[in-house]
């Protein structure tokens, strides 16, 4: 295949083409256009597939093979962040500060030029926060916000967005609470979509795409909307 299916609404909210059919080069480039309504953003989850573009581009959704993903039970913790769990100055809170969270994640980095959380995106997991589909997990120092994270949970699996740290280890702590309310509640996936040696450092591990798809078959339904506390 050297093209990818441009999305009308003709089609539907929930129609993808095959994940079997993603570009390998680039990685899992799988549709082109469409919209983010809440709707399409569920199926596309529950399917495997994410938007992933730059302001000026049109919404570029992805099903890369393979998978990076966290199976709770098999997170490390280093030394240095068993250390920063046990400090009292920091707390963790969830869906306190939601909004407050993904723009902190849309923040210009040192390491990166412009941000892929466009405005549209915001507002689109803003949307599927108000509606219990998306969650924050923040780390505080007192009343200072000083990490987190935020993604998606349908069914028993979380689907891992984005991150930010302003202290650290702060998000390391976040990702570390994510994992233990994992295991309290029967989360047993994490999607982490693409790897990297930070990841890689706290137990992720890469999976072949079609055991991916087979895991969120047997781990998303049902998945209506969960209210966190």
């Amino acid at each position: 295949m050297t093209s990818v299916t441009w999305l009308s609404d003709e089609q539907g909210p929930a129609w993808f083409p095959p994940v079997a059919s993603a570009l390998k080069e680039p990685d899992g480039l799988l549709a082109v256009g469409g919209n983010l309504t809440p709707e399409r953003l569920l199926a596309a989850y529950e399917q495997g597939i994410f938007p992933w573009y730059s302001a000026g581009q049109p919404v570029l959704w992805w099903s890369p093979d393979p998978r990076a993903v966290l199976f709770p039970a098999e997170f490390h913790a280093s030394r240095s962040l068993r250390r920063r769990l046990r400090e009292p100055q920091l707390t963790t809170r969830f869906d306190t500060a939601f909004s407050v969270v993904i723009n902190e994640c849309a923040a210009p980095r040192p390491s990166a030029d412009g941000t892929w959380l466009t405005p549209e995106m915001r507002a689109a997991y803003i949307r599927l926060h108000a509606l219990g589909y998306a969650h924050s997990v923040e780390t505080w120092r007192g009343e200072q916000l000083v990490g987190g994270l935020y993604g998606l949970q349908l069914g028993r699996v979380f689907f891992g967005e984005s991150m930010f740290s302003r202290e650290p280890d702060a998000s390391k702590v976040a990702l570390a609470r994510l994992v233990e309310r994992a295991l309290a509640a029967g989360i047993a996936l994490i999607d982490c979509q693409i790897t990297s040696p930070h990841l890689h450092s706290l137990g992720s591990r890469e999976i072949p795409r079609e055991r991916f798809r087979a895991l969120l078959e047997e781990y998303c339904r049902p998945h209506g909307a969960h209210r966190w506390t």
